[in-house]
């Protein structure tokens, strides 16, 4: 490995420890390993070419996936959310049977000791909203085995017109569906809650609890998407007790871990993680790396009349050019119209929200230069947490190095995105 085998942070003694074939940073004092996990990436197409999530590439596949966490990125849990498709089934049975990967019985497969894949199923409900009309929420259904989420989807094929796609629209509510999840040993995860399409928080409701009623408490955490962070989602008092997630929504190989989590753990599986999102027995989230929220697409509201950002103090609710409402509301314009707290007090058992900026959005650092930073370290986790800044010169030069240090630090100049356009990073 690139790294010390011993080093300091954060007041406490770290180690790189091999148990198995697996290499963690380790927790001397609490026994614990930190891992890094992406828990939402979409599947492209199946190994025989079928369409699953119609807007992600090709090269999405559960095989491949694999491989990009375990050789490229260095994530130790990836969800894959589109596990709940026949065709992504027989992909996933062809795997486990070229010995690759296995299936373990704390939940979740290994592959090549490395990865642990989460079985999960992105499902959209049907809600009525705070108006009385109809809306429409993704939740993110992950399950122990790969029995339990085919259970699942041959009960939801009830209620779902074409169960081979991702994400398609379900027939019943998600106060209906997490009894559906539990009856099959899954949790339910609400996705990217606050984005303007396809969210609870976005176009459905103010409040979760409304939604949920007495099952709201069977909500362990929520995923925050990539306009919004903790700062934003903790002036809504609801949020208070429930696990904050950072996800990548990854619609490509490359979009892998633009958003992650580091997660303490004992080992990697689905027992584990869950452990970890409901804070028990010293596992946690650590932290949630997320872009700063500004790069969102959706971050500040969009006239779709103008084809601009509309400036202003948020709320924005129309058009201060040409007066119109024909808009789409950003995310940081929702919050502020939702919240319930004037000032952001996180829970004390919150963890850090740190931006990160992936490879892919560093300006000047084109695919032949990553390449090179993955060939000599490995992975993108090792670049962007492990190199030191004098490895970095070495490897790919002083500009080059400046930048993903400048990156590390925070020091970079954003323009807002919106209406579906990702903000930009300035040169650096």
């Amino acid at each position: 490995m690139i790294w010390n085998d011993n080093f300091e942070h954060e007041k406490c003694s770290y180690q790189m420890k091999k148990v198995g074939v697996f290499f963690f940073e380790y927790r001397k004092e609490e026994k614990m390993y930190e891992v890094f996990a992406d828990l939402h990436v979409h599947i492209g197409r199946n190994q025989s070419n079928k369409p699953i999530k119609i807007t992600a590439a090709k090269t999405l596949q559960f095989t491949n996936i694999a491989k990009e966490c375990a050789d490229r990125k260095g994530i130790q849990i990836v969800g894959i959310i589109d596990c709940g498709s026949p065709y992504v089934q027989e992909d996933i049975e062809h795997f486990l049977r070229t010995g690759e990967a296995y299936e373990i019985e704390d939940g979740g497969i290994i592959y090549q000791n490395k990865v642990c894949i989460l079985l999960g199923s992105e499902i959209e409900t049907s809600e009525v909203n705070d108006n009385g009309k109809t809306g429409s929420a993704h939740n993110i259904c992950f399950f122990p085995k790969l029995n339990d989420i085919k259970a699942f989807s041959k009960e939801m094929s009830k209620y779902i017109h074409n169960i081979t796609l991702s994400s398609q629209r379900a027939n019943i509510s998600a106060y209906e569906l997490i009894d559906i999840v539990e009856k099959y040993n899954g949790i339910l995860i609400p996705a990217h809650c606050f984005t303007p399409h396809k969210s609870f928080y976005g176009n459905c409701t103010s409040r979760l609890e409304r939604i949920f009623k007495e099952k709201f408490n069977n909500l362990y955490a929520i995923e925050l998407g990539l306009s919004a962070d903790t700062f934003l989602a903790d002036q809504i008092s609801e949020l208070e007790g429930k696990t904050f997630l950072t996800n990548s929504d990854a619609h490509s190989l490359p979009k892998i871990a633009r958003e992650y989590n580091k997660i303490q753990v004992e080992d990697i599986s689905y027992k584990e993680f869950l452990m970890a999102i409901k804070k028990e027995g010293g596992r946690k989230i650590l932290c949630n790396y997320g872009l700063d929220p500004k790069l969102g697409k959706y971050h500040r509201t969009y006239c779709e009349t103008c084809k601009e950002n509309i400036t202003g103090v948020a709320p924005v609710v129309k058009c201060g050019n040409c007066d119109s409402k024909n808009i789409t509301m950003g995310v940081y314009d929702r919050i502020e119209m939702i919240k319930d707290k004037e000032t952001t007090k996180s829970p004390k058992d919150r963890p850090p929200y740190i931006y990160q900026i992936p490879l892919t959005f560093i300006p000047g650092l084109g695919n032949k230069t990553i390449d090179k930073l993955l060939d000599t370290f490995e992975t993108e986790m090792n670049v962007l947490h492990r190199v030191t800044y004098d490895d970095l010169e070495s490897a790919v030069g002083e500009k080059v190095a400046k930048s993903i240090a400048k990156a590390r630090e925070g020091k970079i100049n954003i323009t807002e995105g919106g209406g579906g356009v990702y903000g930009k990073i300035s040169a650096l």
